[in-house]
């Protein structure tokens, strides 16, 4: 089964059709589903691919920043991981969620950027990003989306340096524990899902959590114990 991608959708070719694994891939799943939407898609209906794009422009373009911490390359990343899921949507048949997927794809890519950009200096995750850089988008810093401890009264004050600090920590950490920390603190992902990511048994995600989690407790109970001998 092959199919030619155009700007409107798939060119399937005489006597080749997916209708047969499509109803497969689809009949036991909900209405507006990401696998049901990819199907239709695969069938000609351009609309359903805009959907899924808008499904998950935000969070894979998050995910991205936080990983490779530029705007620009995350922004096009986001583009190459759309066009390679034109590209691979006929080799889809439903063995892992749709998200899973995706967001493998997001991941190798940004391991391959990773990997040509070692001898560049990468921006911090708490920089301030560009004026295209819309909400919806998810261009805001790392320190406005990760939750701290409610800072009430003269603590206030000091909620702008502990987010930095957050965002500082969350960067140091070694880069399994960092793509596991994004994946569950800022996306949501089950952890299976994010063990069906990286590849790695389910244990093996939560060990990292636990750990990347620890780092970061520690680097806020280094920043309390200075503001403490600061008063």
């Amino acid at each position: 089964m092959a199919a030619q991608f155009t700007e409107t959708g798939p060119v399937w070719g005489a006597g080749s059709t997916p209708s047969v694994w499509v109803l497969a891939m689809t009949m036991h799943q909900p209405p507006g589903s990401d696998e049901r939407l990819l199907a239709a898609f695969l069938q000609g209906d351009a609309e359903a691919f805009e959907t899924i794009v808008t499904r998950y422009r935000s969070p894979l373009y998050n995910f991205l920043l936080r990983s490779v911490r530029d705007p620009q390359a995350a922004s096009d990343l986001l583009q190459e991981v759309f066009l390679r899921v034109i590209q691979r949507a006929d080799k889809f048949h439903g063995g892992a969620k749709f998200s899973t997927w995706i967001f493998t794809i997001a991941r190798n890519l940004s391991i391959d950027h990773a990997r040509r950009m070692q001898h560049r200096r990468h921006r911090s995750l708490d920089a301030p990003l560009g004026p295209n850089d819309a909400p919806e988008a998810g261009g805001v810093a790392l320190g406005d989306r990760v939750s701290s401890a409610d800072v009430g009264g003269e603590r206030a004050v000091d909620s702008a340096e502990i987010q930095r600090r957050v965002a500082v920590a969350v960067e140091a950490l070694p880069s399994e524990q960092r793509e596991v920390f994004l994946m569950r603190q800022l996306q949501g992902l089950p952890f299976q899902d994010i063990a069906d990511v990286v590849g790695v048994p389910v244990n093996t995600v939560k060990s990292r959590m636990r750990y990347a989690l620890e780092r970061l407790q520690q680097a806020l109970a280094d920043f309390e114990d200075h503001l403490e001998d600061s008063r």
